[in-house]
């Protein structure tokens, strides 16, 4: 039975993390699907690319939250249920995997840097505060969001391993790190080549989703 409420809990974090709140806000914003223009990475940093700040922080937020809600909730009332940290670790884990293969989405996700955050300070606090402190330090600096969640992602089982202790908290923090780089290695690719946008480009915006109107052609054979 136990095994039984392992798995429901982390089905359930898994189903969470599907939601790719970069898709759902453009729709509900009337914005184009920002699979379909820039990077094609359904996150924040490229639905900032079709100029709409208020749907890129909309996205952080919610894709951060997506994270963090279900690992609170296992943190906090797990017990009851005979949870361990080892659940903690597989929740964890399973709400950043969503967002990389989101089964609501035919399994194209983003890269899961603000779920990766928000797993994070669920687990730790401290932890979270510290390795969101180094993105933006290397983000201030280079203007690189990919170079920061680079950096970051290398960090935090550092991080972990140095300041607090081993055990599945943080082998759940190394596997998501592992993820991290690899679902950045078309960025890594571009880092090198020198052709990676910096924060804050809007290159290769999108129009909006909805149809433009056309202005009204004056009539043939007006008087002057």
């Amino acid at each position: 039975m136990q095994t039984l409420y392992t798995l429901a809990a982390v089905l359930a974090a898994y189903l969470v993390g599907s939601l790719s709140f970069a898709v759902i806000v453009s729709r509900a914003m009337g914005l184009s699907d920002p699979r379909s223009y820039g990077s094609g990475n359904p996150g924040a940093t490229n639905v900032l690319r079709s100029g709409n700040k208020t749907a890129a922080i909309l996205t952080l937020l919610l894709d951060a939250l997506k994270g963090y809600v279900p690992v609170l909730l296992v943190v906090l009332f797990g017990a009851r249920a005979g949870f361990g940290e080892g659940t903690v670790a597989l929740v964890g884990l399973a709400a950043f995997v969503g967002h990389l293969w989101p089964v609501f989405f035919r399994f194209q996700g983003g890269k899961g840097v603000a779920t990766a955050a928000g797993v994070l300070l669920a687990f730790n606090p401290w932890l979270g505060a510290a390795t969101l402190l180094t993105w933006v330090i290397i983000a201030a600096f280079f203007r690189y969001s990919s170079l920061a969640a680079l950096v970051a992602a290398v960090f935090a089982p550092v991080y972990q391993l140095l300041i607090w202790d081993g055990g599945p908290l943080a082998g759940a923090i190394v596997a998501m790190s592992l993820l991290l780089v690899w679902r950045h290695m078309p960025n890594i690719q571009k880092l090198i080549a020198g052709t990676e946008s910096k924060l804050g480009s809007k290159k290769a915006a999108p129009a909006p989703a909805h149809p433009t109107k056309h202005p009204k052609h004056p009539h043939h054979g007006a008087k002057s």
